[in-house]
């Protein structure tokens, strides 16, 4: 016999019931390493992800449209942490720079290089991609 000698408050009933699969939302936030760790290594080609925020502007409308013809779009964050992120592949190197000369001036732009902010990826990675891979 386990010895318990109270019983819990009903004030803790019902439980949430939570889904048991993830919703692809969900998935699609999750940390890369974690992702890897959960489900294993994805099967994507190499790819940079030029992230940003919302800022004034009539650029603002361009560079959202620009981001939604990547590969893959998506907006995560609300309010003040709102982000666009643009995955690209090297395919697309010519769009990728139209993005980015649009936005690299803003404190939020962010690259990541396979979905993980790298040192001198701004600096290194995408003037190599763009000396390699554009006519």
């Amino acid at each position: 016999m386990s010895g318990r000698t109270t019983r819990p408050l009903d004030r803790f009933w019902p439980y949430v019931e939570k889904s048991e699969e993830p919703t692809s939302e969900e998935l699609a936030a999750l940390d890369p390493d974690l992702h890897a760790a959960l489900f294993g290594p994805r099967n994507l080609p190499f790819s940079i992800t030029i992230a940003f925020g919302p800022f004034e502007g009539a650029d603002y409308a361009r560079a959202e449209e620009m981001a939604k013809a990547s590969a893959e779009y998506r907006v995560v964050g609300a309010g003040d942490q709102l982000r666009h992120r643009a995955r690209f592949f090297p395919g697309d190197a010519l769009r990728m720079r139209d993005l980015f000369e649009v936005v690299s001036g803003l404190p939020t732009c962010e690259v990541l290089i396979d979905d993980r902010p790298i040192p001198y990826a701004r600096d290194l990675w995408l003037p190599l991609i763009w000396f390699l891979l554009l006519p």
